[in-house]
């Protein structure tokens, strides 16, 4: 019995044995094979070890078989197609950013056109008539109405804004800042053009808010609590800062028209070698949307500002020349120059930003459409604010220290003598007034296809949000919120809005009622809001506020975004 069972274990032994011997032949077979199949491909016979002490005919022959595989050796991309698809659909995006840049450029500067000209031709007309009606409302009889609506106070303080700086900057002699600024080396003026830019884009930021806090403090509701220092103040600082603002485009001017001067022509071309660098700063950084149309709203102004700061050089060399002809077309290259290094680095800008991060070309088509609703809005009669300060906002265009500017330059140029000579400024004006109506009739039109190609139009007919009612809820509620924040519990109110960690969002709407236009505190009112109301987020959509601004979050509606709203991490 037991010499049976020591033979069966044996028998199984060997059998094992057996099994893993076949399997590991089996294993350096396979890898025999292998080493084979490489060495057959690179034409090499490396059996048993004797292939590597071959005769120089068979190296030649391997050789000849190496080179005639890498000339006749195939690849297939359809085996990777969504890769070259997505590159090739890039590649076409590119070509299409020229044309989609160039039709939003062009309508924002016929934007900016069509604000800078009301400063000319509606402005004093308004200015007129709300003169008129301030004399003659009290001499009617009519001491309950009001003297003056809030859109004609706004159009007077402008009006004795304009007056006043004009009478400063008659002070101002540019042919002594003309000769102190030539006087300076090349890089010297090149640092001083920079930063005037720098100086201009911070002055932009701050000057609308100044002149939205003087329209505010002078059309503010008596009945409401006093929480300004006053008109005057506010309209003594909006007076210095259009003052200042001018001057410092005047210095801007009188340096580029000594870069025109000059005789080897330098300055202009390390001027113009800044746009290049401009490219360099901003290719290279992630940019979202809202990021990209800061970027689109900034380069509209800032074309539109060389245009006018190359007419006021013109004006200046051709009244140095007694008005020669001959001198335009001396001066018409270096014009032609600057215009195009300015279209081409826009161009080469906006098309890698749009390669690198990914970004199609018909989002300048929603850009189109987001500046077209503010023109369109601005018509409505629950508008808000007047278009003009609409497009500073949006764009950081200011029209008021450009259009002084412009007028103390043409009345220095342009010398008017005898009667004649008021007919023709009475036909310029005329014409100029022609102009701005049929600019403004085209623009309308322009804007409302767009805003209907966009589906935009159920958002005209929302009423602007009642800062009054959205305080008193917020007020009503506060205590609610801040007893809710510790356990981060969401509660629900009356109106069944949810809120949780200071947060207030909406319920689920019926299917009917339309979403309320989302905009930025600045551009909702321009009122300050008191210092326990600093951290609050109103929400549009229901009035109220919520606690917690740092739970705000950082996807923001075009309509919202504005030349000075920081998106992400950066603001350009």
């Amino acid at each position: 019995m037991a010499d049976s069972l020591s033979t069966g274990l044996g028998e199984e032994k060997e059998k094992e044995k057996e099994d893993r011997e076949r399997d590991t032949k089996a294993v350096k077979a396979d890898q025999n094979k292998e080493k084979d199949g490489v060495t057959d491909m690179l034409g090499f016979h490396d059996k048993n070890g004797g292939a590597r002490g071959q005769t120089g005919n068979l190296s030649d022959l391997s050789l000849v078989r190496f080179i005639t595989t890498e000339l006749t050796r195939g690849y297939f991309l359809e085996h990777n197609e969504a890769k070259y698809t997505e590159r090739r659909e890039r590649v076409y995006t590119c070509l299409r950013i020229p044309k989609e840049l160039e039709k939003l450029m062009t309508f924002g500067f016929f934007l900016c056109l069509d604000t800078f000209l009301y400063v000319f031709t509606l402005l004093p007309l308004r200015v007129i008539l709300a003169l008129l009606r301030l004399l003659t409302v009290p001499c009617c009889g009519l001491g309950g109405s009001r003297l003056l609506q809030p859109a004609q106070v706004c159009d007077v303080l402008k009006g004795f804004i304009m007056v006043l700086c004009y009478s400063m900057m008659s002070y101002v002699d540019y042919s002594m800042m003309y000769h102190l600024i030539r006087g300076q080396s090349v890089i010297k003026l090149y640092i001083i053009y920079n930063m005037l830019e720098v100086a201009d884009r911070l002055f932009s930021s701050f000057g609308q808010d100044i002149l939205d806090a003087l329209y505010w403090t002078a059309t503010e509701p008596k009945e409401k609590k006093r929480a300004h220092i006053g008109v005057i103040p506010h309209f003594l600082m909006a007076v210095l800062y259009v003052f200042l603002h001018a001057l410092l485009i005047m210095v801007q001017a009188t340096t580029l028209n000594v870069a025109f001067n000059s005789h080897n022509k330098s300055l202009l071309t390390i001027m113009m070698s800044n746009n290049f660098v401009e490219i360099k700063g901003s290719v290279f950084k992630k940019f979202e949307k809202n990021n990209l149309f800061q970027m689109s709203n900034s380069d509209i102004k800032e074309r539109f500002t060389n245009y006018i700061l190359l007419l006021i050089v013109c004006l200046r060399n051709m009244e140095q020349f007694s008005w020669n002809p001959d001198h335009f077309w001396v001066l018409f290259p270096d014009v032609v120059m600057v215009i195009t290094s300015e279209v081409a680095v826009d161009v080469v800008k906006h098309a890698f930003i749009t390669k690198f991060n990914d970004i199609s070309a018909d989002v300048y088509g929603e850009y189109r459409a987001s500046l077209a609703f503010d023109l369109v809005s601005s018509r409505q009669k629950n508008a808000y604010t007047d278009y003009s300060d609409s497009v500073s906002r949006r764009m950081g265009f200011i029209p008021l220290p450009l259009a002084l500017l412009l007028i103390r330059v043409v009345t220095s140029s342009v010398k008017i003598q005898g009667s004649l000579s008021f007919m023709c400024v009475l036909l310029f004006y005329l014409g100029m007034i022609t102009l701005k109506v049929l600019n403004s009739i085209v623009l309308l039109g322009t804007s409302c296809m767009f805003v209907k190609e966009a589906k935009m139009e159920e958002k005209l007919f929302d009423p602007p949000p009642s800062v009054a009612s959205s305080r008193a809820n917020s007020r009503a509620n506060r205590t609610k919120n801040t007893h809710t924040a510790p356990q981060q519990e969401p509660t629900s109110d009356k109106a069944g809005i949810s809120v949780a960690s200071g947060i207030s969002l909406p319920t689920d709407k019926p299917e009917g009622t339309s979403s309320t236009i989302p905009k930025s505190d600045s551009d909702t009112f321009l009122t300050t809001p008191d210092e326990d109301d600093e951290d609050k987020i109103i929400n549009m959509d229901t009035g109220q506020e919520g606690d917690g601004l740092k739970h705000r979050t950082p996807k923001k509606d075009l309509l919202e975004i504005d030349r000075f709203t920081i998106c992400g991490n950066r603001i350009d």
